[in-house]
């Protein structure tokens, strides 16, 4: 039996639309669930695929390219719906195309992102993201905060990513991952030479983590985890804030990386991309992040279903 998983259509006026066509065009992709597409019809045209039509607008409503308000409150309430599917056990995960957070803050709706929006949804208030690519994956102690505020890292918040991190790459098919915990200062604070965080808040979280049977080592300098992880020595690396992490991965798969929420009772995949409103109604716009987000959504849902809801253990 093939499970149901919802996509969202993402900003009409940006590629949202057009990646998701793309991606169901491929029959490796579109054999792999049955998807249900969640936007409009009008905007979306024919698919191979069912479509919620929530019928919020038509292609004449909008400019293909160009901030709006009403496609930030439309693809806001695409979210808002797939979402909902999840939660009522109507889809087994769901998967979102971009939005454009300047678009919704126009429509008057406070947002600081996918990630947040959807835990608020959920009930949750403390999510984390993962970033998976074939060669990488890195997953966020903070993500959208400003990077002072992201420096005050508690044992605590880096214990609870080691965790969800942990679990995320078990619903990958990695029943042992190997993880490596990144520094927040340079050199992982050469000793307390360029501060103490390293040693009094991450360390102790990789200790306690390591007393849980997690295979986890660390603080490692930042500057040289990632090539040893990109090298095969470890499965996942933790970054303390969003550039720590971001850098590295879009750097190297910047066309085909998938955002992953955690710590939420819902499966959610993303692109790793935004709105291209400089490429949108084009036919430009590159499928292959939407196709992985869609095919790992597909793997972390059966994964899930295997392990008897370890993604949030």
């Amino acid at each position: 039996m093939k499970l149901t998983v919802a996509v969202t259509m993402g900003d009409p006026a940006g590629v949202g639309p057009e990646v998701v066509r793309k991606a169901l065009d491929d029959p490796a992709v579109v054999q792999l669930a049955d998807w249900v597409v969640v936007g409009d019809s009008a905007v979306l045209g024919p698919l191979p695929a069912r479509v919620l039509d929530l019928q919020l607008l038509r292609p004449g409503d909008f400019k293909v390219g160009e901030l709006s308000a009403a496609c930030g409150r439309a693809a806001l309430e695409y979210v808002r719906v797939a979402t909902g599917l999840c939660l009522g056990g109507k889809a087994a995960a769901m998967v979102t195309a971009p939005l454009n957070k300047e678009a919704v803050a126009l429509s008057g709706r406070p947002f600081s992102g996918h990630t947040e929006y959807i835990a608020g949804l959920c009930g949750g208030s403390d999510p984390r993201m993962l970033l998976v690519s074939d060669r990488l994956k890195v997953v966020h102690v903070t993500t959208h905060r400003p990077l002072r505020e992201a420096c005050n890292v508690s044992t605590a918040s880096v214990l609870r990513t080691i965790e969800l991190g942990h679990d995320a790459m078990r619903l990958l098919g990695i029943s042992r991952p190997r993880i490596a915990v990144c520094g927040l200062n340079p050199h992982a604070g050469e000793h307390g030479l360029f501060g103490h965080e390293d040693t009094e808040a991450i360390a102790p979280a990789v200790a306690a983590a390591r007393a849980k049977g997690i295979d986890c080592g660390g603080p490692f300098a930042g500057d040289t985890i990632f090539l040893k992880a990109l090298r095969g020595e470890y499965d996942l690396v933790v970054a303390m804030y969003h550039d720590q992490g971001h850098i590295p991965m879009k750097l190297l798969d910047f066309e085909s990386g998938v955002n992953v929420s955690l710590g939420l009772p819902i499966i959610r995949t993303s692109v790793d991309h935004g709105t291209a409103f400089d490429i949108a109604g084009k036919g430009l716009a590159d499928a292959r992040s939407m196709k992985a987000a869609m095919k790992l959504a597909v793997t972390m849902a059966r994964h899930s279903l295997l392990t008897k809801g370890a993604f949030n253990s």
